[in-house]
């Protein structure tokens, strides 16, 4: 089985942490390859940066060929039409780390980098129908390529949300922070998800089982269309 991962962003370092981290939880007959885009922002910490990944990542799923897909960045940026272009499935973290924090616990925290990324984070938490679970939104406040060596910060707030929200389960709001979970959960004492490993499981989970993304209705292919200018590469074909 392959199973893609791609990193939105264009952090060549931030990749190969998240490529470790997902092969490290991957079944042993599991091959799985991180990618990033040469296009995009270097980090996703706000509506403009996650707006302009989603061309990278759309040509990260077209020229990977795999049996399942992983988008490696909390706001799950181009999901939806990734879900339409892939031949297998395609999970977001955020996705699989919510919907996996509500099998571990009456309520959880949500702690992501930069308090501006806290809106996004209700959004996605709406989306996915896991609002009754979600305690609350925290930021630990360090950017998106610095959180990696920030862990005592990142502990230290994800000690104030569940003390604040009163949750017992966190769920670790940026990629970045996938190396550090076991060391979180251990300094916090409660459960800590993290979505790349979340993600991953869940895609060979539905490899195994033969499932795919339907291809009846609003995910189906994309219509034949051209595109004009910097996007004509992008025009869809048969």
């Amino acid at each position: 089985m392959r199973i893609h991962v791609v990193n939105p962003n264009t952090s060549a370092a931030m990749t190969e942490t998240i490529g470790r981290a997902a092969a490290a939880i991957a079944g042993p007959d599991v091959e799985v390859r991180a990618t990033s885009p040469s296009m995009g922002p270097a980090s996703i910490e706000s509506h403009y940066d996650e707006a302009l990944s989603v061309p990278g990542v759309l040509a990260e799923i077209a020229s990977s060929p795999a049996d399942g897909h992983v988008i490696a960045c909390f706001g799950d940026p181009g999901l939806d039409a990734a879900r339409e272009l892939a031949d297998g499935p395609v999970v977001g973290i955020a996705e699989a780390a919510l919907r996996c924090a509500t099998y571990l616990g009456r309520g959880f925290s949500v702690v992501t980098t930069l308090d501006r990324t806290r809106g996004r984070a209700w959004d996605l938490v709406h989306r996915y129908g896991v609002a009754a679970f979600c305690r609350g939104v925290s930021a630990c406040d360090v950017p998106v390529l610095e959180v990696e060596a920030a862990v005592d910060a990142v502990v230290a707030a994800c000690r104030a949300a569940v003390a604040a929200d009163g949750s017992d389960v966190v769920v670790l709001g940026c990629a970045g922070m996938t190396a550090q979970r076991a060391e979180i959960e251990h300094r916090v004492g409660v459960p800590v998800v993290d979505g790349v490993q979340a993600a991953v499981l869940q895609v060979e989970s539905l490899v195994r089982m033969g499932l795919r993304t339907s291809a009846v209705g609003e995910f189906a292919a994309p219509p034949r269309k051209a595109y004009a200018g910097l996007l004509a590469s992008f025009a869809t074909r048969p």
